[in-house]
């Protein structure tokens, strides 16, 4: 059995390089790479706005295709609001805290540029790695839930590291197949029943990396809190400790960074791309929200069928309260994501949360038709 796991290791090993060659191949210079490299630059010359400006447009420049560059600038009349951040340091330097607030993925994307990389291909190669492991890990993890299944294994893996969106994601300028590893590690350590605290520090890591995850954070210490004390007739009050440190530190990252808020970030991603943020200011009523959130909400029909029917037959093939409530968890997320930032168009912004509930019913199969047990944080 041995051999032919390690045979359909070598397979997947050889497929994902593959895919990860053709995923550079068809990378993508957007909006995000300006902004986080603009942080980076920020952190080596914090008194220079305008050479950080000069160098991040520069470097971009000199790697980007004349298409893709042209369109990240916003050479078209319909995009004036880019034309202000390339060519106006005012306008780029009050965007930046919205992604220098993404502490860990800035300080990724500077490593791998100390270690010789390009800036832009900095930020790339964080994606393109977090893609290889990624499908590394989830072989390892149908692995564990199916020990018998090494074609199986090999055949999944290779399916989903060939969808769409995560190949798109492994190519695109931002930190959602970074974040998607580490939900991915998460997953991993619920079914091998990790401790409480290697938990804890795995969701400080995703805080750093994407402070909005103080949410999805938050509502799994309150799941397991509610699961102690309903099932296991416990008290976990290391849990409320756990909550307050991640808010202490969460408040401390926005508070650094001069970070604009909620009402700045809608406004500005769902209303009106300001070019000069201080110079107008935000305002979102509850009537233009609602508006947005229907608007939105019809288009989002399609994930919310798909997480639907997943939940649904996690609760169908499982009576193990423990699997119900992750997959409730998950279900959530992607609403408290969606109520928050409704891009229903972006999937990339949600599938972090979508992928575990199919994880979830791997395994409930895997409970019951080959008797591995659940596993319980402690």
């Amino acid at each position: 059995m041995k051999v032919k796991w390690g045979i359909s290791l070598l397979f997947i090993i050889s497929i994902l390089t593959f895919l990860t060659y053709w995923n550079y191949n068809n990378r993508t210079y957007d909006w995000d790479m300006p902004g986080y490299l603009g942080s980076m630059f920020t952190t080596e010359f914090p008194d220079s706005p305008e050479k950080v400006r000069e160098l991040t447009f520069s470097s971009i420049k000199k790697e980007a295709s004349a298409d893709q560059y042209n369109n990240l600038i916003g050479v078209k009349p319909w995009a004036p609001t880019r034309q202000y951040f390339a060519k106006n340091t005012q306008s780029f330097t009050e965007q930046l805290p919205y992604f220098q607030i993404k502490i860990g993925y800035v300080l990724v994307i500077t490593l791998f540029c100390k270690l010789g990389l390009s800036p832009p291909m900095s930020v790339l190669f964080t994606g393109l790695i977090s893609y290889f492991i990624s499908g590394l890990l989830l072989f390892y993890t149908i692995k564990i839930l199916f020990p018998e299944k090494y074609i199986l294994a090999a055949l999944l893996t290779a399916g989903i590291m060939l969808m769409p969106t995560m190949t798109y994601m492994s190519g695109e300028s931002t930190p959602d197949m970074f974040i998607f590893l580490f939900l991915l590690i998460f997953v991993i350590g619920l079914i091998k029943s990790w401790s409480k605290w290697s938990i804890f520090l795995l969701l400080l890591v995703m805080i750093f990396i994407r402070p909005d995850y103080i949410t999805f954070a938050l509502t799994y210490l309150g799941a397991i809190f509610l699961y102690s004390y309903f099932a296991e007739k416990k008290m976990e009050i290391i849990l409320i400790v756990q909550g307050i440190v991640m808010l202490s530190i969460y408040a401390s990252i926005m508070k650094l960074y001069n970070y604009p808020g909620w009402t700045d970030l809608f406004y500005d991603s769902f209303i009106y791309r300001r070019p000069i943020i201080s110079s107008q200011p935000a305002h979102v009523s509850l009537d233009i929200y609602l508006q947005i959130i229907y608007t939105k909400i019809i288009a989002f029909k399609k994930v919310t069928l798909a997480v639907s029917i997943m939940t649904g037959l996690i609760f169908w093939i499982s009576k193990d309260t423990w699997i119900r409530m992750i997959a409730a968890l998950f279900f959530v997320n992607v609403y408290i994501k969606f109520f928050f930032f409704p891009q229903s168009g972006d999937l990339r912004l949600f599938f972090p949360f979508i992928f575990p509930l199919f994880i979830m019913i791997l395994l409930a199969l895997s409970q019951k038709y080959n008797h591995i047990k659940s596993s319980k944080i402690v």
